[in-house]
């Protein structure tokens, strides 16, 4: 028997189902819903069909969009020819703010992980491929995560597009700003030592 009223109890077990909500933070998500007045509810609830509704993916990048093209495609400032490969959408977000990046972006929608049985056909590659073809990209950087799944997805791109004569390069990886090298573990370390730059 749940502890609360039947209505209450199916949103508490739906908000459990999102990432990063336990049970207790799903209660009191529930019991601010229950107290804020119905019109936030229902924007909110508009909000989230709206997602599902409203929301497609890029026809040249696969990013997330509410129109044919996302807006870093349509921008007449970025620069076309430089093509950065993220593996999810969210990912654009960290590149973006350091405002250095003016290029474009290509999301893959995964990773190559053949331990959950995602291989390259499971990637969005196909309009990568074909913007090549078409002559429009002219260096490709690889940023996708500084794990397995991440590191096997770089190499499989680079050895796919290296021999149709693309500037194919990969984000540095190592110690992050402000850390100290005592708290590096042996990957960290040797990647920085790998990615060592000339001051």
């Amino acid at each position: 028997m749940p502890d609360f009223a039947e209505p209450l109890d199916r949103l508490i077990q739906e908000l459990k189902r999102l990432p990063g909500v336990g049970q207790k933070s799903a209660q009191r998500i529930a019991f601010h819903l229950l107290r804020t007045d119905a019109e936030n509810v229902r924007r909110l609830a508009e909000a989230m069909a709206g997602v599902k509704t409203g929301l497609q993916l890029c026809e040249t990048c696969n990013n997330i969009t509410n129109a044919p093209r996302c807006h870093f495609c349509e921008d007449p400032n970025r620069d076309q020819s430089v093509v950065c490969v993220v593996e999810e959408p969210h990912n654009i977000l960290p590149i973006e703010t350091t405002r250095q990046y003016h290029g474009v972006y290509h999301v893959l929608h995964g990773s190559i992980s053949p331990l959950r049985g995602l291989g390259p056909e499971h990637l969005k590659l196909k309009n990568l491929i074909e913007r090549i073809g078409q002559g429009e990209a002219r260096e490709i950087i690889l940023a996708t995560n500084p794990t397995v799944e991440g590191e096997a997805t770089a190499a499989y791109i680079a050895r796919l597009l290296k021999p149709l004569g693309m500037k194919v390069s990969r984000i540095a990886m190592g110690i992050p700003v402000g850390s100290d090298i005592e708290f590096a573990d042996e990957v960290t370390m040797s990647k920085s030592m790998e990615n060592r730059r000339e001051m």
